[in-house]
């Protein structure tokens, strides 16, 4: 369906023929502090439509979508539903009047089930008594119609990243919703699971419903949206029919200018008879089973696969975030024992997969994040010194591209792009040999990615060994010299030269690839 293009303040009325809009947003307006977050976006969202929103992260779409969600209420402006002006005060409100949202941030109970997190506060009572039998059969129906393997009848602490966010899924889809906002809904999910999704909500727009998509993946906005609407620095600056943009014209649109080459030249190839810089001997692990692996100074290696094919494990393994059951890792030569602080030592940093889950601090202060691994630098008489600690963070800033007003502000009120950097600044503040990133650009806007993707080069370039775990397999082929596959806790493939395609990747990491060979003289070689 055509989208309408739209000026500053002014929403054209529907031609006719054209579907009125669900949603109308008049002007809306919406400030945190000082800062303006939206300002005075007027847009229309039809039924049955997929509407994309774009933006960089900073750029106003999640704040807007909340408003239209009930999660934020706006300052000015406003706000209508089937051309009825609303005031929500919450999101069941929004529901009431047939939106539901699913949030970046999972909003799941750990200690219930599948089943009752998705039908929590809708559950099936007799008596007053919830109905367990009709609840779980309801959950399998869902679960069957929408493709997701899901057991209802697990916990959903128990579960993967990508799997609580299928229950978020099942959740707004359960309520019957007239209108769905997704904020980043594939961002943990494999390549089969987002495509599944794909199919979802396809269904749900020719069902006639519709789905407010916010995604950092353009191809997939371009090959879902009906409607994309970009964002900047607030401000709605462009809208109408995805079939008439281009992943180019949409980044010019995001950023004001062109972005140029997504991926920055790899640095030259390390000589072969280069001392490697990580050596990796029959590791065994949780989820890891008996594997080798080299990385040299100046060199990226990337690990691909499917979700759960044991990446994570690994990178936890050789970091030490997990117990080793068997097998060595080496740093420069020097053995490393399994643990964190010694590997830190060795010159290991790990970026982890959840920024806020694992590797932030996010109450604390810029400063603080970035010098949290580093406080004997900033210490005199075993006493830390602000006045150092604040100076080193400023040089970190500046070096790595951060955002914001100033180092003393919390973290959290960062975008996810800048909270990635400051990730990558507490890394590069203690002068490491070897990184490990594990989705370094999950939930990152495409600028922030840019700027991410010249941080790790960058420190190839300088002689780091660098290992980028993705499952963005265009993202891992962009960035390293080398691809390692797994699957089922092993690597299965070693890719490099002509080999390094993503069709030779999937394959891999399907099963048509035999394992490697764990031989000392060639860890990670192909069998």
């Amino acid at each position: 369906m055509a989208g309408l293009i739209v000026s500053d303040d002014v929403t054209e009325p529907p031609a006719e023929g054209i579907t009125p809009p669900v949603v109308q947003t008049v002007g809306l307006t919406k400030r945190f502090g000082g800062a303006l977050a939206v300002d005075g976006v007027s847009l229309s969202i039809r039924q049955g439509e997929v509407h994309a929103l774009v933006g960089e992260n900073g750029a106003g779409k999640s704040t807007l979508s909340k408003m239209i969600a009930g999660l934020a209420a706006p300052d000015e402006g406003e706000l209508l539903v089937r051309g009825r002006p609303v005031s929500f005060g919450s999101p069941r409100e929004a529901l009431a009047e047939g939106i539901a949202t699913i949030a970046q941030e999972l909003a799941l109970v750990p200690g219930l089930t599948v089943a009752q997190n998705v039908y929590l506060g809708a559950e099936p009572r007799r008596l007053g008594f919830v109905e367990r039998r009709r609840l779980n059969r309801r959950f399998a129906e869902l679960a069957a119609a929408t493709g997701f393997d899901l057991d209802g009848s697990v916990r959903t602490d128990a579960l993967r990243t990508a799997d609580q966010q299928k229950a978020e899924i099942l959740r707004a889809i359960s309520r019957d919703a007239s209108v769905i906002v997704m904020d980043e809904p594939t961002a943990a999910l494999s390549r089969i699971d987002a495509e599944r999704l794909h199919e979802v909500i396809r269904g749900l727009a020719r069902d006639g419903r519709t789905v407010v998509l916010i995604s950092h993946f353009l191809a997939e906005v371009l090959t879902l949206a009906d409607t994309v609407s970009v964002m900047r620095d607030g401000r709605l600056v462009k809208s109408g029919p995805a079939a008439d943009e281009t992943e180019a014209t949409l980044i010019e649109a995001m950023l004001g200018r062109s972005l140029g080459s997504v991926y920055p030249p790899k640095p030259p190839v390390p000589a072969d008879d280069a001392a490697p810089v990580l050596s990796v001997r029959s590791l065994t692990a949780p989820g890891v089973d008996d594997v080798s692996l080299e990385v040299r100074p100046g060199e990226i290696v990337g690990l691909a696969g499917l979700v759960g094919a044991g990446r994570t494990e690994l990178a936890n393994a050789i970091f030490g975030r997990t117990r080793r059951s068997q097998g060595t890792v080496h740093v420069g030569g020097d053995r490393v024992g399994g643990r964190p602080h010694r590997a830190l030592r060795a010159g290991m940093f790990l970026i982890p997969e959840s920024r806020k889950d694992s590797g932030l601090l996010l109450n604390r202060s810029v400063t603080e994040n970035i010098t949290v691994a580093t406080l004997d630098a900033c210490s005199r008489l075993s006493l830390v010194g602000g006045r150092r600690q604040r100076h080193l963070a400023r040089e970190l800033v500046e070096r790595v591209g951060i955002r914001t007003a100033h180092v003393g502000v919390p973290v959290w009120t960062l975008s996810g792009g800048n909270q990635q950097k400051v990730l990558f600044a507490r890394g590069l503040l203690r002068g490491p040999r070897l990184l490990i990133a594990d989705e370094p650009t999950r939930g990152v806007d495409v600028g922030s990615r840019h700027a991410i993707y010249e941080l790790i080069a960058d420190q190839a370039r300088a002689g780091l060994g660098v290992v980028v775990i993705s499952s963005d397999v265009e993202e891992v082929l962009g960035l390293a010299h080398r691809v390692l596959v797994m699957r089922g806790g092993r690597v299965v493939a070693e890719l490099a030269g002509d080999r390094m395609t993503e069709h030779d990747v999937l394959v891999a990491a399907f099963g048509g690839a035999q394992p490697v060979t764990t031989d000392p003289e060639n860890p990670g070689g192909a069998a």
